[in-house]
């Protein structure tokens, strides 16, 4: 793969993430609410769906996934529904003074909202088996090319969530009180906007 290539091909991957999706909005809510360290699993949760998905499109079974409306639907609002029941869970904990002491989620946990976020989005399974080819040369061998696409969309993912959770993170350390039970609340509603966000594209792609 030629360099002029490779820089256009970050070039147009920045562009892609410029915008927040899910999976960024359930980093911002789980690293204000257990800190950058805790909040990483779960980007390692999103890269772990993504990475899988990029096997998937380089496996050729794009046009299999894209053909199942049905298992597609039913992956997606039930992705869509495990965010709402976060979200909600983590408002109504924040009704008691008990916030405060409230012990961090799991490793696993966490691991595991940041997987099913991002595999309730199956159709990136489509959008991957469409982005590669565009950089892609025929010329040259397959697997180490697609190796080098893989690797330098999971590298910006991981950078841009966890700058999202830096973020986060830093802002929830500096609140104390009320403002904290406010943070809290604001990540919970950052899950069910998540899951929103699921929801409206899963409508758009019916």
């Amino acid at each position: 793969m030629s360099f002029d290539i490779w820089i256009t091909y970050i070039a147009t991957v920045l562009l892609l993430m410029s915008t927040p999706g899910p999976s960024q909005l359930l980093m911002l809510s789980n690293s204000a609410a257990n800190g950058l360290k805790r909040g990483l699993f779960t980007a390692a949760g999103d890269l772990t769906a993504n990475l899988l998905q990029m096997l998937a499109a380089g496996l050729g079974l794009a046009a299999i996934i894209a053909a199942s409306g049905t298992a597609l639907a039913v992956i997606k609002w039930l992705g869509v529904a495990y965010l709402v029941y976060l979200g909600l869970r983590m408002i109504v904990k924040t009704g008691g003074k008990q916030t405060q002491s409230a012990r961090p989620a799991s490793r696993k946990a966490l691991w595991t909202q940041g997987f099913v976020t991002s595999a309730a989005n199956p159709k990136a399974v489509v959008f991957f088996a469409a982005l590669f080819p565009l950089f892609i040369d025929g010329a040259l061998p397959f697997w180490p090319q697609f190796a080098i696409l893989s690797a330098t969309y999971l590298t910006l993912d991981g950078l841009f969530l966890t700058a999202y959770g830096g973020s986060a993170s830093w802002l929830a350390t500096r609140l104390r009180g009320s403002a904290r039970l406010w943070l809290d609340r604001a990540g919970g509603s950052f899950m069910i906007l998540a899951a929103l966000l699921l929801g409206l594209k899963s409508l758009r792609d019916t």
